[in-house]
């Protein structure tokens, strides 16, 4: 059966943004809303991600992760000359 969820105390900036979001999609607010609680609740809650991720071997090391990130980025700023 459905349920029906009141949420109290949103600021109006918030309202605002959330009523520009559904007139921009061309629904409501609260079919907006709606929506984004469908799609929360498909999503796994973050500890549930990190315990499937954790559960992956993978091949590629920490520091071999930070080296390929720190190629893309450049030098920090900073560290010029080091």
């Amino acid at each position: 059966m459905p349920k029906t969820i009141q949420i109290r105390d949103i600021d109006d900036e918030v309202y605002a943004e959330l009523a520009r979001r559904a007139a921009e999609a061309g629904t409501s607010v609260p079919e907006l809303l709606r929506k984004e609680a469908f799609r929360i609740a498909a999503r796994p809650s973050m500890r549930e991600w990190l315990e499937r991720t954790r559960r992956r071997p993978s091949e590629v090391s920490a520091a071999e992760i930070v080296a390929a990130l720190d190629e893309v980025r450049g030098e920090w700023p900073g560290d010029a000359g080091r």
